[in-house]
C-alpha cells in the first residue's frame, strides 16, 4: 500500500530523516519507535503533507505523494492523529468530526461529512449527540475525538501519533485494543508511532526503529526487542520486560 524509498528532510544543515527506506503492506499494523529527536514525526509530517521531502519518494497506492498539501493527501486516503490534541473548542463534538470529514469526502457535501462523523465517534465510543461539548471530555476522551476525526475522513491508512500520551494503565489497553479493532473490523491500515513499549509490541504485525534520523532496525516484534543496536540506543534497561511482551504476544 505504502512504499518510502530513499527518505530525506533536511532543516538547514541538519538532517533530521536520513535515507529512509520502508513499506507497508495493506491491512498491516506497523510500528514505528525511536529515542526523542530520532526523527518519527519528521516521517508522519512528510507522508501526512506537513512537510515536502527534500529528497526520495513517497508512493501510496502507486501514486506519489511527496510535496502535495495536506489536504490532497487526506483526499487520497491518509489520515492522522496529532500527540496534542487540538479541538475546536467553540465547536461540539460531532461538529469536530464532521469538519474533519468535509476533507476525506473530497468535496463540500455535509450529508456525507456528517454520516462519516457520526460512524467515526461510534467506532471510538463517543456521543454522536450533536450538541455534547468538547469540554467534558478528559485525556482519553480528547484522544478519541482526535481518533474520531481522523476516522472522519475515512482514510485507508492511519498514522497514529503517540495515542497512548497522559492515559492511565487502563486507557492505555482500551486504546491499543481500538486500534487493532479500527483494522480488524475496519481494514484500515496502520502505522503507529508510540512510547509505551510494552502495550505497542501487543498489537503490532511489525517494528522499525528509527535513531539520529536513520532506520536501524525492522522486523517482527521478537525480532526487533533482542537486536543488540535498538537494546543499546533505545530498550536499555526495559529490554527484558518488552522482550517478555513481545514473546507472550507472539503466543
Amino acid at each position: 500500500m505504502l512504499v518510502v524509498e530513499g527518505l530525506f528532510k533536511r532543516f538547514g544543515g541538519f538532517t533530521a530523516v536520513n535515507n529512509v527506506s520502508f513499506k507497508v503492506d495493506q491491512g498491516e499494523i506497523l510500528g514505528l519507535i525511536g529515542p526523542n529527536g530520532s526523527g518519527k514525526s519528521t516521517i508522519f509530517n512528510m507522508l501526512s503533507g506537513t512537510f515536502p521531502p527534500t529528497a526520495g519518494s513517497i508512493k501510496f497506492e502507486g501514486v506519489e505523494l511527496g510535496g502535495l498539501p495536506p489536504h490532497r493527501i487526506i483526499n487520497r486516503g491518509i489520515g492522522r492523529t496529532f500527540q496534542i490534541p487540538r479541538p475546536f473548542r467553540r465547536l461540539s463534538i460531532f461538529e469536530n468530526a464532521a469538519l474533519a470529514g468535509y476533507y476525506g469526502q473530497g468535496s463540500h457535501s455535509r450529508a456525507k461529512a456528517e454520516a462519516a462523523a457520526e460512524r467515526a465517534l461510534s467506532a471510538v465510543g463517543l456521543p454522536t449527540d450533536r450538541k455534547a461539548s468538547v469540554d467534558g471530555l478528559g485525556a482519553a476522551g480528547l484522544k478519541k475525538l482526535e481518533l474520531a476525526k481522523a476516522l472522519a475522513t475515512e482514510p485507508k491508512l492511519l498514522l497514529a501519533d503517540e495515542s497512548l500520551g497522559g492515559l492511565d494503565e487502563h486507557e492505555m489497553d482500551q486504546a491499543a485494543d481500538m486500534l487493532r479493532r479500527i483494522r480488524d473490523e475496519l481494514g484500515i491500515t496502520i502505522i503507529w508511532v508510540e512510547h509505551i513499549m510494552g502495550v505497542l509490541m501487543r498489537v503490532v504485525d511489525r517494528v522499525m526503529v528509527l535513531d539520529h534520523g536513520e532506520k536501524i532496525s525492522e522486523g517482527l516484534p521478537t525480532e526487533v526487542v533482542n537486536d543488540p543496536r535498538v537494546i543499546e540506543v533505545y530498550l536499555g534497561t526495559d529490554a527484558h520486560a518488552t522482550q517478555a511482551v513481545a514473546e507472550a504476544a507472539r503466543r
